[in-house]
């Protein structure tokens, strides 16, 4: 009889993680506290409007083809996507727009045209943010950091002898001041800090490695939504064999003589040969590992940012947006300032606005959108939300009408709020943090908890809490690590 594993949680990790154990030959069984699978990347209908709850961007697809191959699917039968020729339009106060095209020298070009500054600055950019990628890429993000003899090959030793020119010992905004002078190039490749939950000003200059996955590999869009990501693979797990327990929230990981056994859900036992937790790693050991050594030192790092989104079901049809959108803030190093030094959020945040009805136009009814408008904030400390909320609110509002030259509260239909807290209880992330631990220093990817326990034998992690991090494609990474780690079932 083939070996069990359980997976708690159905996130985009833990699915990927259920897949790959399945076709490792283990029988495996997810237990999910919610009624749905997909953690953060669900959807939901408002009205006449279809809403990505979460995750917006989709970069390397071919993660999510992978899963399906291992099973013997063919990808394009199951998931489909289309390559986005724009990745991004950028609004900045004073009226500039930048057109951020999906090819390097075009956008290299829009970048001279509307900045004054040599498409050859942009396109050297670029090419250094892949070399930053391929070079880091299989030491920090393909492997666990955890295990010694990951370092004893010519790919890690190669990766630490070219630390010095990865930017690890430089902060990630004066690595961009130095190659790209403009301070309005600077703050929108600053931008990409966010990705991760992390302060541009604080954290190390080797995030110059993710600009490469947008702009040399592509922005991507499933045609039936970004859900659909986690919706396609919870059919394949399903269709071969993987079996999802709903409404089970799990109480307690069994450990008997260091080892994990098992669960404890509803009351109930279910033994397992190996346990995989996609829960965020913070209430992994305090709710469910009460009684086992606690990793002080990791638990107790800084968190990410979190967020504010404002879903709002719009009356009208905005040509001058596309599907990705950032009016940026004045004072962007003030804007972090408030984020992670104050505890607040800055009277003029960057907005991000998705536009999902620009593709997929089943979304929003004829000559309306559907706007997912996402401000940074910071973790749920306390601060009195309501009040944040509201004042947030006016100023968002106010700047989206001064940019489009329309009175935007009055076009809006219906509304709903997703705030730090409301995160936190639908999704367990500590703090409503959303991407678990913070990058604000260069050790932060050594400090994130393993993808394995070093005290509990046969229990993983995976997710966005955990190495190498948060966003779609680290947690697909961190997936195909634990699997790589748990050793075939027969």
């Amino acid at each position: 009889m083939s070996k069990k594993a359980i997976i708690i949680g159905s996130g985009i990790a833990g699915l990927a993680t259920a897949i790959r154990l399945k076709a490792k030959g283990y029988q495996v069984e997810v237990f999910e506290q919610n009624t749905y699978t997909g953690g953060k990347l669900t959807a939901f209908q408002q009205g006449d409007f279809r809403f990505d709850a979460g995750p917006s961007l989709f970069t390397s697809p071919q993660s999510v083809d992978e899963l399906f191959e291992l099973l013997g699917e063919n990808p394009k039968e199951q998931f489909q996507y289309i390559k986005l020729p724009v990745v991004c339009h950028y609004f900045y106060d004073d009226g500039t727009f930048i057109q951020a095209h999906a090819t390097p020298n075009e956008f290299a070009k829009e970048i001279e045209t509307k900045l004054g500054v040599h498409h050859s600055k942009v396109t050297s950019y670029l090419k250094n943010s892949a070399f930053v990628y391929q070079t880091t890429s299989p030491v920090f993000l393909e492997q666990s950091l955890h295990k010694v003899k990951n370092f004893i090959n010519f790919k890690t030793l190669k990766g630490v002898l070219l630390m010095p020119w990865l930017g690890i010992f430089s902060r990630f905004n004066a690595h961009n001041q130095r190659w790209l002078e403009h301070p309005k190039l600077v703050q929108l490749f600053n931008r990409y800090a966010t990705y991760n939950g992390s302060n541009p000003y604080e954290c190390p200059g080797v995030m110059t490695a993710i600009p490469h996955l947008e702009f040399n590999q592509g922005a991507f869009f499933p045609k039936k939504g970004m859900h659909d990501i986690s919706q396609s693979l919870y059919r394949l797990a399903k269709k071969h064999g993987v079996v999802f327990h709903f409404n089970q929230k799990v109480e307690q990981i069994i450990v008997q003589q260091t080892a994990a056994k098992g669960i404890l859900s509803n009351g109930k036992q279910h033994l397992a040969d190996v346990v995989v937790s996609n829960m965020d790693a913070w209430g992994t050991f305090r709710n469910l590992l009460k009684d086992q050594h606690q990793p002080e030192k990791t638990l107790n790092q800084p968190r990410s940012s979190s967020a504010l989104i404002f879903y709002w079901g719009i009356n009208h049809y905005f040509d001058a947006l596309d599907m990705h959108n950032i009016f940026f803030s004045k004072d962007y190093e003030q804007e972090f300032r408030s984020i992670f030094k104050d505890n607040t959020v800055s009277e003029d945040p960057t907005v991000y606005i998705n536009i999902t009805s620009k593709h997929k136009p089943d979304d929003a009814p004829k000559a309306q959108q559907n706007w997912f408008v996402m401000v940074n904030v910071p973790p749920n400390n306390g601060q009195n939300w309501d009040q944040l909320i509201a004042q947030t609110r006016a100023a968002v509002l106010s700047k989206l009408s001064r940019h489009l030259g329309k009175d935007i509260e009055s076009l809006i239909i219906n509304e709903s709020i997703l705030d730090p807290r409301s995160i936190e209880s639908k999704t367990a992330s500590y703090q409503g943090s959303l991407y678990g631990t913070s990058s604000n220093n260069r050790y932060a990817a050594f400090l994130r908890q393993a993808n394995f326990s070093k005290k509990i034998s046969k229990l993983y992690f995976c997710g966005g809490s955990v190495h190498p991090g948060g966003g779609i494609p680290l947690c697909l990474l961190s997936a195909k690590i634990v699997s790589e780690l748990i050793p075939k079932a027969n």
